[in-house]
């Protein structure tokens, strides 16, 4: 890949708590040596309580890279969702909502996202008042992620949701909550920008990777996922994203600072 190279760490559901304290350090301090940014995709909270956000503040003192994090269910539980941004934002965390940033050249669009399930299966706004309100609220995250790719002008974007907008990597889970982890309605403004890929959480039991209908790569960088399964390194993941336009691919954590070790993983 020639040209220069932005080294882009992934990871979520963090779910910090008021116990945390020192639980992260490690982890960001491994995050800041492999990659140049990372984006957390929400549940950076257990509880949605600003007591827990102002522990993750303090954890986030370690990580020396630029971040981006949407929020997730977990972060939202409490009804104090603005505090706890604004705790994360004052850490120097870019918390997004519908909104877009721009770190070392790559697009950042960002958004919580909601449920309502996929394909021909997903829920249709027909009935009860609240099944209308349930299918609104899918509705508006998408209209909200769409608005976010409106914003950004560089060549390489990066969608980054806490619900799947996707069904294949939700599978693992029991079929019965799908429409509880994600929308297919997330994956309609996807399909209508040049997004490099998507990285969710969420589904803590779902599948690593699947494409949209489009064949945009989405990731699930879950953490409890991503700790079962890469049972040697620590749980996130890093993508070498060209700033030329060329396909991202997969690496692996730096073994060591100032070293990097290559998957054999390609996107």
């Amino acid at each position: 890949m020639a040209g220069p190279i932005v080294r882009v760490a992934a990871l979520a559901d963090l779910h910090c708590t008021r116990a945390s304290q020192g639980a992260f350090q490690s982890l960001f301090t491994r995050v800041s040596e492999s990659a140049d940014i990372v984006v957390i995709a929400g549940d950076l909270t257990d509880y949605g309580l600003p007591e827990e956000a102002a522990v993750l503040a303090r954890e986030l003192a370690a990580l020396r890279i630029p971040a981006a994090a949407v929020l997730g269910n977990h972060d939202l539980e409490s009804g104090k969702s603005d505090e706890v941004r604004q705790i994360l934002t004052a850490a120097g965390l870019s918390v997004l909502d519908g909104d877009a940033c721009e770190l070392q050249g790559i697009g950042i669009a960002g958004v919580k996202g909601f449920g309502g399930g996929f394909g021909r299966y997903a829920l249709g706004p027909w009935g009860e008042t609240i099944i209308k309100q349930f299918v609104h609220e899918a509705v508006d995250e998408a209209l909200k992620l769409e608005a976010s790719f409106a914003r950004l002008r560089t060549t390489q974007l990066i969608a980054v949701l806490h619900y799947s907008p996707i069904q294949q990597t939700v599978e693992g889970e029991p079929v019965e909550i799908y429409p509880f982890l994600g929308s297919s309605r997330l994956e309609e403004p996807i399909g209508r920008y040049p997004v490099s890929f998507v990285v969710h959480g969420h589904a803590h039991r779902g599948r690593l990777e699947g494409t949209t209908k489009n064949g945009v790569p989405v990731y699930n960088v879950s953490m409890p996922l991503l700790t079962r399964t890469f049972t040697d390194r620590p749980p996130f993941r890093v993508f070498e994203v060209p700033l030329t336009g060329a396909s991202p691919r997969e690496t692996a954590p730096a073994a060591s600072k100032g070293r990097r070790v290559t998957d054999a993983v390609a996107s």
